[in-house]
Protein backbone atom coordinates (compact mmCIF):
# COMPACT_ATOMS: atom_id res chain seq x y z
CA UNK A 1 0.00 0.00 0.00
CA UNK A 2 1.02 3.60 -0.65
CA UNK A 3 -0.17 5.99 2.07
CA UNK A 4 0.30 9.75 1.64
CA UNK A 5 0.19 12.18 4.57
CA UNK A 6 0.23 15.98 4.44
CA UNK A 7 1.40 17.60 7.68
CA UNK A 8 0.99 21.39 7.75
CA UNK A 9 2.67 23.35 10.52
CA UNK A 10 2.89 27.04 11.33
CA UNK A 11 6.44 27.19 9.95
CA UNK A 12 6.23 24.69 7.08
CA UNK A 13 4.48 21.85 5.34
CA UNK A 14 5.65 18.31 4.59
CA UNK A 15 4.31 15.43 2.53
CA UNK A 16 5.26 11.90 3.53
CA UNK A 17 4.87 8.76 1.45
CA UNK A 18 4.63 5.50 3.37
CA UNK A 19 5.11 2.15 1.68
CA UNK A 20 3.28 -0.44 3.78
CA UNK A 21 3.72 -4.18 3.42
CA UNK A 22 4.75 -7.36 5.23
CA UNK A 23 3.60 -5.94 8.55
CA UNK A 24 5.77 -2.83 8.56
CA UNK A 25 6.16 0.56 6.93
CA UNK A 26 8.92 2.70 5.46
CA UNK A 27 8.45 6.46 5.23
CA UNK A 28 10.05 9.11 3.06
CA UNK A 29 9.60 12.86 3.05
CA UNK A 30 8.93 13.65 -0.59
CA UNK A 31 8.21 17.38 -0.39
CA UNK A 32 8.58 20.23 2.08
CA UNK A 33 8.05 23.98 1.97
CA UNK A 34 8.09 27.03 4.23
CA UNK A 35 4.86 28.41 5.61
CA UNK A 36 4.69 31.92 7.04
CA UNK A 37 1.98 34.41 7.88
CA UNK A 38 1.79 37.78 6.12
CA UNK A 39 0.81 41.13 7.58
CA UNK A 40 -1.53 43.32 5.57
CA UNK A 41 -2.85 46.56 7.06
CA UNK A 42 -2.13 45.30 10.56
CA UNK A 43 -3.79 41.88 10.10
CA UNK A 44 -2.11 38.47 9.77
CA UNK A 45 -3.01 35.98 7.05
CA UNK A 46 -1.96 32.54 5.85
CA UNK A 47 -1.37 32.12 2.11
CA UNK A 48 -3.86 29.29 1.61
CA UNK A 49 -3.41 29.40 -2.18
CA UNK A 50 0.31 28.73 -1.85
CA UNK A 51 -0.36 26.01 0.71
CA UNK A 52 -2.74 24.35 -1.78
CA UNK A 53 -0.18 24.74 -4.58
CA UNK A 54 2.65 23.22 -2.52
CA UNK A 55 0.42 20.38 -1.33
CA UNK A 56 -0.35 19.55 -4.94
CA UNK A 57 3.34 19.62 -5.86
CA UNK A 58 3.87 16.94 -3.23
CA UNK A 59 0.85 14.94 -4.38
CA UNK A 60 2.14 15.12 -7.97
CA UNK A 61 5.48 13.71 -6.81
CA UNK A 62 3.65 10.87 -5.05
CA UNK A 63 1.62 10.13 -8.18
CA UNK A 64 4.85 9.81 -10.15
CA UNK A 65 6.65 7.76 -7.49
CA UNK A 66 3.76 5.29 -7.16
CA UNK A 67 2.80 5.14 -10.83
CA UNK A 68 -0.50 6.79 -9.87
CA UNK A 69 -1.34 4.26 -7.19
CA UNK A 70 -2.15 6.02 -3.92
CA UNK A 71 -4.29 3.98 -1.53
CA UNK A 72 -5.08 6.77 0.91
CA UNK A 73 -4.36 10.45 1.55
CA UNK A 74 -5.03 12.52 4.69
CA UNK A 75 -4.22 15.94 6.14
CA UNK A 76 -3.38 17.29 9.58
CA UNK A 77 -2.47 20.82 10.67
CA UNK A 78 -2.49 23.31 13.51
CA UNK A 79 -5.97 24.06 14.80
CA UNK A 80 -8.46 26.93 15.01
CA UNK A 81 -7.89 28.73 11.70
CA UNK A 82 -10.53 28.58 8.99
CA UNK A 83 -12.14 30.06 5.87
CA UNK A 84 -15.71 30.43 4.64
CA UNK A 85 -17.03 29.00 1.37
CA UNK A 86 -20.25 29.30 -0.59
CA UNK A 87 -22.41 26.38 -1.75
CA UNK A 88 -20.26 25.88 -4.86
CA UNK A 89 -17.06 25.74 -2.82
CA UNK A 90 -15.83 29.21 -3.75
CA UNK A 91 -13.62 30.88 -1.15
CA UNK A 92 -15.42 33.81 0.47
CA UNK A 93 -12.64 34.87 2.84
CA UNK A 94 -8.88 34.58 3.23
CA UNK A 95 -7.52 32.56 6.15
CA UNK A 96 -6.55 34.71 9.12
CA UNK A 97 -3.65 33.59 11.31
CA UNK A 98 -4.43 32.70 14.91
CA UNK A 99 -1.84 35.26 16.06
CA UNK A 100 -3.87 38.09 14.53
CA UNK A 101 -4.47 40.98 16.98
CA UNK A 102 -8.23 41.20 16.47
CA UNK A 103 -9.00 38.84 19.35
CA UNK A 104 -6.80 40.82 21.73
CA UNK A 105 -8.56 44.05 20.73
CA UNK A 106 -11.96 42.66 21.61
CA UNK A 107 -11.12 40.23 24.42
CA UNK A 108 -12.76 42.29 27.18
CA UNK A 109 -16.04 42.58 25.26
CA UNK A 110 -16.04 38.90 24.32
CA UNK A 111 -15.44 37.76 27.89
CA UNK A 112 -18.17 40.19 28.91
CA UNK A 113 -20.70 37.96 27.16
CA UNK A 114 -19.35 34.65 28.44
CA UNK A 115 -16.69 34.79 31.12
CA UNK A 116 -13.53 32.72 30.98
CA UNK A 117 -14.93 30.56 33.77
CA UNK A 118 -18.16 29.95 31.84
CA UNK A 119 -16.32 29.13 28.63
CA UNK A 120 -14.08 26.66 30.41
CA UNK A 121 -17.01 25.03 32.20
CA UNK A 122 -18.92 24.62 28.93
CA UNK A 123 -16.09 23.60 26.57
CA UNK A 124 -13.24 22.37 28.76
CA UNK A 125 -10.87 24.19 26.37
CA UNK A 126 -8.08 26.43 27.51
CA UNK A 127 -8.79 30.15 27.41
CA UNK A 128 -6.60 31.49 24.65
CA UNK A 129 -6.85 34.36 22.19
CA UNK A 130 -6.32 32.01 19.24
CA UNK A 131 -9.42 29.85 19.78
CA UNK A 132 -11.90 29.70 16.90
CA UNK A 133 -14.68 31.04 19.10
CA UNK A 134 -12.55 34.09 19.94
CA UNK A 135 -11.86 34.68 16.25
CA UNK A 136 -15.53 34.45 15.29
CA UNK A 137 -16.55 36.70 18.17
CA UNK A 138 -13.90 39.24 17.13
CA UNK A 139 -15.28 39.15 13.58
CA UNK A 140 -18.70 40.06 14.96
CA UNK A 141 -17.22 42.84 17.09
CA UNK A 142 -15.48 44.18 13.97
CA UNK A 143 -18.84 44.32 12.17
CA UNK A 144 -18.22 41.23 10.02
CA UNK A 145 -21.00 39.10 11.46
CA UNK A 146 -22.76 39.25 8.11
CA UNK A 147 -20.20 36.74 6.81
CA UNK A 148 -21.31 34.20 9.40
CA UNK A 149 -24.94 34.73 8.43
CA UNK A 150 -24.42 34.48 4.67
CA UNK A 151 -21.65 31.90 4.23
CA UNK A 152 -22.47 28.28 3.46
CA UNK A 153 -19.79 26.60 5.58
CA UNK A 154 -16.89 27.36 7.88
CA UNK A 155 -14.06 24.91 7.17
CA UNK A 156 -10.93 24.42 9.27
CA UNK A 157 -7.76 24.39 7.15
CA UNK A 158 -7.50 20.58 6.65
CA UNK A 159 -11.24 20.35 5.91
CA UNK A 160 -10.92 23.26 3.48
CA UNK A 161 -8.15 21.48 1.58
CA UNK A 162 -10.18 18.25 1.64
CA UNK A 163 -13.07 20.20 0.12
CA UNK A 164 -10.79 21.35 -2.69
CA UNK A 165 -10.01 17.69 -3.42
CA UNK A 166 -13.38 16.02 -2.85
CA UNK A 167 -16.08 18.68 -2.76
CA UNK A 168 -17.23 17.35 0.63
CA UNK A 169 -17.83 19.60 3.64
CA UNK A 170 -16.94 18.05 6.99
CA UNK A 171 -15.96 19.27 10.43
CA UNK A 172 -13.42 16.80 11.75
CA UNK A 173 -13.86 15.92 15.42
CA UNK A 174 -10.41 16.69 16.88
CA UNK A 175 -10.35 20.15 15.28
CA UNK A 176 -13.94 20.84 16.33
CA UNK A 177 -13.16 19.78 19.89
CA UNK A 178 -10.57 22.55 20.38
CA UNK A 179 -12.62 25.35 18.82
CA UNK A 180 -14.00 26.42 22.25
CA UNK A 181 -17.48 25.77 20.86
CA UNK A 182 -17.72 22.04 21.54
CA UNK A 183 -19.45 20.27 24.43
CA UNK A 184 -17.63 17.04 25.36
CA UNK A 185 -20.45 15.93 27.61
CA UNK A 186 -23.01 16.11 24.78
CA UNK A 187 -20.50 15.18 22.05
CA UNK A 188 -21.86 18.04 19.98
CA UNK A 189 -21.58 21.77 19.44
CA UNK A 190 -22.38 23.84 22.52
CA UNK A 191 -25.52 25.83 21.76
CA UNK A 192 -24.99 28.28 24.63
CA UNK A 193 -21.60 29.29 23.28
CA UNK A 194 -22.90 29.55 19.70
CA UNK A 195 -25.82 31.69 20.86
CA UNK A 196 -23.52 34.22 22.54
CA UNK A 197 -22.69 35.63 19.09
CA UNK A 198 -25.52 34.10 17.02
CA UNK A 199 -23.14 31.67 15.32
CA UNK A 200 -25.30 29.42 13.09
CA UNK A 201 -24.91 25.71 13.79
CA UNK A 202 -25.47 25.14 10.06
CA UNK A 203 -22.07 26.75 9.37
CA UNK A 204 -20.33 23.56 10.40
CA UNK A 205 -19.97 20.54 8.14
CA UNK A 206 -20.81 16.98 9.02
CA UNK A 207 -19.07 16.09 12.28
CA UNK A 208 -16.65 13.32 11.30
CA UNK A 209 -14.55 11.12 13.58
CA UNK A 210 -10.96 10.09 12.75
CA UNK A 211 -10.60 6.71 11.09
CA UNK A 212 -13.27 7.43 8.47
CA UNK A 213 -12.70 6.69 4.78
CA UNK A 214 -14.34 9.78 3.28
CA UNK A 215 -14.33 8.99 -0.44
CA UNK A 216 -12.32 9.62 -3.59
CA UNK A 217 -11.06 12.81 -5.16
CA UNK A 218 -13.56 14.51 -7.45
CA UNK A 219 -13.26 14.41 -11.24
CA UNK A 220 -12.44 18.10 -11.64
CA UNK A 221 -9.46 17.65 -9.33
CA UNK A 222 -8.38 14.43 -11.04
CA UNK A 223 -8.43 16.17 -14.40
CA UNK A 224 -6.45 19.12 -13.05
CA UNK A 225 -3.83 16.80 -11.51
CA UNK A 226 -3.82 14.26 -14.34
CA UNK A 227 -4.51 11.35 -12.02
CA UNK A 228 -7.02 8.53 -11.89
CA UNK A 229 -7.81 9.74 -8.38
CA UNK A 230 -7.31 8.31 -4.92
CA UNK A 231 -9.17 7.77 -1.62
CA UNK A 232 -9.17 10.49 1.03
CA UNK A 233 -9.27 9.46 4.70
CA UNK A 234 -10.14 11.44 7.81
CA UNK A 235 -7.50 11.18 10.53
CA UNK A 236 -6.88 13.14 13.72
CA UNK A 237 -6.61 16.37 11.75
CA UNK A 238 -5.46 18.35 14.77
CA UNK A 239 -1.71 17.82 14.55
CA UNK A 240 -1.30 17.32 18.29
CA UNK A 241 -3.90 14.54 18.30
CA UNK A 242 -1.99 12.81 15.50
CA UNK A 243 1.37 13.32 17.21
CA UNK A 244 0.21 11.81 20.50
CA UNK A 245 -0.91 8.64 18.70
CA UNK A 246 2.69 8.02 17.61
CA UNK A 247 4.00 7.63 21.17
CA UNK A 248 5.93 4.38 21.70
CA UNK A 249 5.35 4.54 25.48
CA UNK A 250 2.63 2.13 26.59
CA UNK A 251 2.35 3.22 30.25
CA UNK A 252 1.17 6.49 31.80
CA UNK A 253 3.54 9.25 30.79
CA UNK A 254 3.79 12.95 30.06
CA UNK A 255 3.66 13.60 26.33
CA UNK A 256 5.27 16.67 24.78
CA UNK A 257 4.54 17.31 21.12
CA UNK A 258 7.28 19.84 20.57
CA UNK A 259 7.12 22.07 17.51
CA UNK A 260 6.28 25.74 17.23
CA UNK A 261 4.24 25.07 20.37
CA UNK A 262 4.98 22.48 23.02
CA UNK A 263 1.74 20.65 23.74
CA UNK A 264 2.42 19.15 27.15
CA UNK A 265 -0.16 16.65 28.30
CA UNK A 266 -1.28 13.13 28.99
CA UNK A 267 -3.95 10.80 27.64
CA UNK A 268 -7.14 10.00 29.55
CA UNK A 269 -10.32 8.07 28.90
CA UNK A 270 -12.54 11.16 29.17
CA UNK A 271 -12.53 14.90 29.83
CA UNK A 272 -11.63 16.47 33.18
CA UNK A 273 -13.29 19.86 33.64
CA UNK A 274 -12.62 21.24 37.13
CA UNK A 275 -11.97 24.55 38.85
CA UNK A 276 -8.33 23.55 39.31
CA UNK A 277 -8.05 22.76 35.61
CA UNK A 278 -9.46 26.20 34.86
CA UNK A 279 -6.94 27.91 37.14
CA UNK A 280 -4.07 26.03 35.48
CA UNK A 281 -5.68 26.68 32.05
CA UNK A 282 -5.38 23.00 31.09
CA UNK A 283 -7.09 22.11 27.83
CA UNK A 284 -9.34 19.15 27.17
CA UNK A 285 -8.90 18.02 23.58
CA UNK A 286 -10.61 15.27 21.65
CA UNK A 287 -8.58 12.50 20.06
CA UNK A 288 -8.93 9.06 18.59
CA UNK A 289 -11.45 7.00 20.57
CA UNK A 290 -10.10 6.37 24.09
CA UNK A 291 -7.27 8.88 23.66
CA UNK A 292 -8.66 12.10 25.13
CA UNK A 293 -5.94 14.65 25.89
CA UNK A 294 -5.45 16.91 28.89
CA UNK A 295 -2.71 19.38 28.07
CA UNK A 296 -1.31 22.86 28.15
CA UNK A 297 0.21 24.99 25.40
CA UNK A 298 3.65 26.46 25.94
CA UNK A 299 5.39 28.41 23.17
CA UNK A 300 8.43 26.32 22.29
CA UNK A 301 10.37 26.14 19.03
CA UNK A 302 8.68 29.46 18.24
CA UNK A 303 11.44 31.10 20.26
CA UNK A 304 14.18 29.36 18.26
CA UNK A 305 12.44 29.89 14.90
CA UNK A 306 11.90 33.58 15.54
CA UNK A 307 15.43 34.07 16.89
CA UNK A 308 16.91 32.29 13.87
CA UNK A 309 14.79 34.45 11.55
CA UNK A 310 15.87 37.63 13.33
CA UNK A 311 19.57 36.85 12.90
CA UNK A 312 19.05 35.91 9.25
CA UNK A 313 17.38 39.26 8.61
CA UNK A 314 20.42 40.90 10.22
CA UNK A 315 22.96 39.06 8.05
CA UNK A 316 23.73 35.91 10.09
CA UNK A 317 22.05 32.75 8.81
CA UNK A 318 22.69 30.24 11.61
CA UNK A 319 21.79 26.57 11.24
CA UNK A 320 19.98 24.92 14.14
CA UNK A 321 23.15 22.92 14.79
CA UNK A 322 25.25 26.09 15.02
CA UNK A 323 22.79 27.63 17.46
CA UNK A 324 23.00 24.50 19.61
CA UNK A 325 26.81 24.63 19.70
CA UNK A 326 26.78 28.31 20.68
CA UNK A 327 24.30 27.59 23.49
CA UNK A 328 26.43 24.68 24.71
CA UNK A 329 29.40 27.00 25.10
CA UNK A 330 27.42 29.68 26.98
CA UNK A 331 27.40 29.97 30.78
CA UNK A 332 24.52 28.05 32.40
CA UNK A 333 21.67 29.79 34.22
CA UNK A 334 22.68 33.30 33.26
CA UNK A 335 19.04 34.25 32.71
CA UNK A 336 15.58 32.67 32.82
CA UNK A 337 12.26 33.99 31.51
CA UNK A 338 8.62 32.93 31.56
CA UNK A 339 7.67 31.56 28.09
CA UNK A 340 4.03 32.43 28.77
CA UNK A 341 4.64 36.19 28.80
CA UNK A 342 2.44 37.92 26.20
CA UNK A 343 5.49 39.92 25.08
CA UNK A 344 6.66 36.88 23.08
CA UNK A 345 3.37 35.99 21.37
CA UNK A 346 3.63 38.08 18.20
CA UNK A 347 6.28 37.50 15.53
CA UNK A 348 9.38 39.66 15.18
CA UNK A 349 12.51 40.77 17.08
CA UNK A 350 12.61 37.79 19.45
CA UNK A 351 16.20 38.29 20.77
CA UNK A 352 15.38 41.94 21.48
CA UNK A 353 12.23 40.94 23.37
CA UNK A 354 14.16 38.43 25.48
CA UNK A 355 16.80 41.05 26.25
CA UNK A 356 14.07 43.53 27.19
CA UNK A 357 12.46 40.99 29.54
CA UNK A 358 15.80 40.27 31.22
CA UNK A 359 16.61 43.95 31.64
CA UNK A 360 13.23 44.46 33.30
CA UNK A 361 13.72 41.52 35.68
CA UNK A 362 17.49 41.35 36.23
CA UNK A 363 18.85 44.75 35.31
CA UNK A 364 21.12 43.01 32.79
CA UNK A 365 20.63 40.89 29.71
CA UNK A 366 22.10 38.08 27.59
CA UNK A 367 24.36 39.60 24.96
CA UNK A 368 25.63 36.78 22.78
CA UNK A 369 23.64 34.49 20.51
CA UNK A 370 24.67 31.49 22.60
CA UNK A 371 23.49 33.13 25.81
CA UNK A 372 20.10 33.89 24.26
CA UNK A 373 19.60 30.36 22.91
CA UNK A 374 20.72 28.77 26.19
CA UNK A 375 18.31 30.85 28.26
CA UNK A 376 15.50 29.85 25.85
CA UNK A 377 16.19 26.13 26.36
CA UNK A 378 16.65 26.44 30.12
CA UNK A 379 13.45 28.48 30.48
CA UNK A 380 11.44 26.04 28.39
CA UNK A 381 12.68 23.09 30.46
CA UNK A 382 11.57 24.84 33.65
CA UNK A 383 8.13 25.56 32.21
CA UNK A 384 7.82 21.96 31.04
CA UNK A 385 8.49 20.76 34.60
CA UNK A 386 5.89 23.11 36.08
CA UNK A 387 3.27 22.03 33.53
CA UNK A 388 3.85 18.32 34.14
CA UNK A 389 3.38 18.89 37.88
CA UNK A 390 0.03 20.55 37.14
CA UNK A 391 -1.00 17.62 34.96
CA UNK A 392 -0.16 15.09 37.64
CA UNK A 393 -2.14 16.99 40.24
CA UNK A 394 -5.29 17.41 38.13
CA UNK A 395 -5.27 14.00 36.43
CA UNK A 396 -4.41 12.35 39.77
CA UNK A 397 -1.90 9.99 38.21
CA UNK A 398 1.92 9.98 38.31
CA UNK A 399 3.76 10.62 35.04
CA UNK A 400 7.23 9.14 35.65
CA UNK A 401 8.39 9.24 32.02
CA UNK A 402 8.39 12.08 29.50
CA UNK A 403 8.01 11.27 25.80
CA UNK A 404 9.14 14.21 23.70
CA UNK A 405 8.00 14.03 20.09
CA UNK A 406 8.17 16.20 17.01
CA UNK A 407 10.95 18.51 15.85
CA UNK A 408 11.93 19.29 19.44
CA UNK A 409 12.94 15.65 19.89
CA UNK A 410 15.93 16.41 17.66
CA UNK A 411 17.10 19.23 19.95
CA UNK A 412 19.34 17.21 22.26
CA UNK A 413 19.99 20.17 24.56
CA UNK A 414 16.27 20.72 25.14
CA UNK A 415 15.70 17.01 25.75
CA UNK A 416 18.56 16.80 28.28
CA UNK A 417 17.52 20.02 30.01
CA UNK A 418 13.94 18.73 30.27
CA UNK A 419 15.19 15.52 31.93
CA UNK A 420 17.36 17.59 34.29
CA UNK A 421 14.63 20.05 35.24
CA UNK A 422 11.88 17.46 35.69
CA UNK A 423 14.06 14.78 37.27
CA UNK A 424 12.58 12.15 34.93
CA UNK A 425 13.72 10.04 32.03
CA UNK A 426 13.00 11.55 28.62
CA UNK A 427 12.33 9.33 25.62
CA UNK A 428 12.87 11.45 22.51
CA UNK A 429 11.10 10.47 19.34
CA UNK A 430 9.64 10.00 16.90
CA UNK A 431 10.68 13.35 15.46
CA UNK A 432 8.06 13.13 12.67
CA UNK A 433 5.40 12.19 15.19
CA UNK A 434 2.50 14.00 13.52
CA UNK A 435 3.00 12.31 10.16
CA UNK A 436 3.37 8.92 11.82
CA UNK A 437 0.14 9.43 13.77
CA UNK A 438 -1.57 10.56 10.58
CA UNK A 439 -0.48 7.42 8.70
CA UNK A 440 -1.35 5.23 11.69
CA UNK A 441 -5.02 6.24 11.51
CA UNK A 442 -5.06 5.90 7.72
CA UNK A 443 -4.08 2.26 8.19
CA UNK A 444 -7.24 1.80 10.24
CA UNK A 445 -9.44 3.80 7.86
CA UNK A 446 -8.34 1.69 4.89
CA UNK A 447 -8.66 -1.61 6.74
CA UNK A 448 -4.92 -2.33 6.63
CA UNK A 449 -5.00 -2.54 10.45
CA UNK A 450 -7.91 -3.64 12.61
CA UNK A 451 -6.90 -1.81 15.79
CA UNK A 452 -4.78 1.13 16.88
CA UNK A 453 -2.24 -1.19 18.52
CA UNK A 454 -1.93 -3.19 15.32
CA UNK A 455 -1.40 0.00 13.33
CA UNK A 456 1.24 1.19 15.83
CA UNK A 457 3.08 -2.11 15.50
CA UNK A 458 3.22 -1.62 11.74
CA UNK A 459 4.63 1.91 12.13
CA UNK A 460 7.16 1.18 14.91
CA UNK A 461 10.04 0.05 12.63
CA UNK A 462 9.86 3.36 10.74
CA UNK A 463 11.43 5.51 13.49
CA UNK A 464 14.01 5.50 16.28
CA UNK A 465 14.06 6.91 19.80
CA UNK A 466 16.77 8.14 22.17
CA UNK A 467 16.78 8.23 25.98
CA UNK A 468 18.01 11.01 28.29
CA UNK A 469 18.47 10.55 32.05
CA UNK A 470 18.49 13.41 34.60
CA UNK A 471 21.78 15.12 35.43
CA UNK A 472 22.74 17.86 37.94
CA UNK A 473 19.27 17.73 39.50
CA UNK A 474 20.25 19.62 42.67
CA UNK A 475 21.46 22.60 40.68
CA UNK A 476 18.36 22.52 38.48
CA UNK A 477 16.09 22.32 41.55
CA UNK A 478 17.74 25.41 43.00
CA UNK A 479 17.23 27.45 39.85
CA UNK A 480 13.69 26.09 39.46
CA UNK A 481 12.73 27.80 42.72
CA UNK A 482 14.03 31.07 41.28
CA UNK A 483 12.05 30.45 38.10
CA UNK A 484 8.81 30.00 40.07
CA UNK A 485 9.33 33.37 41.74
CA UNK A 486 10.15 34.97 38.42
CA UNK A 487 7.01 33.64 36.72
CA UNK A 488 4.72 34.05 39.77
CA UNK A 489 3.81 30.38 39.45
CA UNK A 490 3.25 27.98 42.29
CA UNK A 491 3.62 24.22 42.22
CA UNK A 492 0.88 21.92 43.49
CA UNK A 493 1.59 19.38 46.18
CA UNK A 494 3.07 16.09 44.97
CA UNK A 495 0.82 13.05 44.62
Amino acid sequence: MNILAFDLGASGGKLFLAAVGNGNASIQNIHRFDNVSYQINGSLYWDIINIYKEMNIGIKKAIELTDDHIDSFAIDSFSNDFAFIDEKGALLTPVRCYRDKRTERHAAKIYGRLSKEQLYSLSGNQNALFNTYMQLAAMCEDGHGYILKNAYKLLFIPDLLINFLTGKTISEYTLSSVSQMYDFKKDDWCQEILDSYSIPRSLFGTLTKPGTLLGRTQESYNKYMETKGFPVSVVCEHDTASAYLSSPVTSDCALISCGTWALIGTELDSCVITAEGYRANLANEGGYKGHHRLLRNVMSSWFIQETKRYYKEHGQDYSFEELGRLAEAAKPFGFLFDPDESLFYEPGNMPVKIQQYCMDHYGSRPETTGEIIRCIYESLAMKFRWTIKQLEHISQKPLPIINMMGGGAKASMLCQFTANAAGRKVIAGPDEATAIGNITVQLIATGAAATLNEAKDIMRPSYQTKEYTPQNTEEWNMHYEAFLKLSNDSEPASL
